[in-house]
């Protein structure tokens, strides 16, 4: 694992080389010559946290409010050559 270093600046004009680089390890990336963020794989994160990948329910489930939306999709009934699915 390497780390590497990205100026606020270098990150702004070419994100895509900082990405390229965070495959091999975290990606700092200074402000005024002074680390203030950190880039790393989305793998890398989850294990540093603590915790597995989190699924999109799980992240709907987060989204505040969430519970006064109700969702009743409409029942859809289609038939095919004779053939009703219900």
């Amino acid at each position: 694992m390497s780390i590497h270093t990205f100026s606020s600046r270098d990150f702004t004009r070419d994100v895509s080389a900082a990405k390229r680089a965070a495959i091999d390890g975290p990606v700092f990336i200074t402000d005024r010559g002074r680390p203030a963020f950190a880039l790393l794989k989305i793998d890398d994160y989850y294990r540093i946290a603590g915790h597995g990948e989190r699924s999109l329910l799980d992240v709907m489930d987060d989204i505040p409010s969430g519970d006064d939306i109700d969702f009743e999709p409409a029942r859809l009934n289609l038939r095919l050559s004779g053939t009703s699915f219900e």
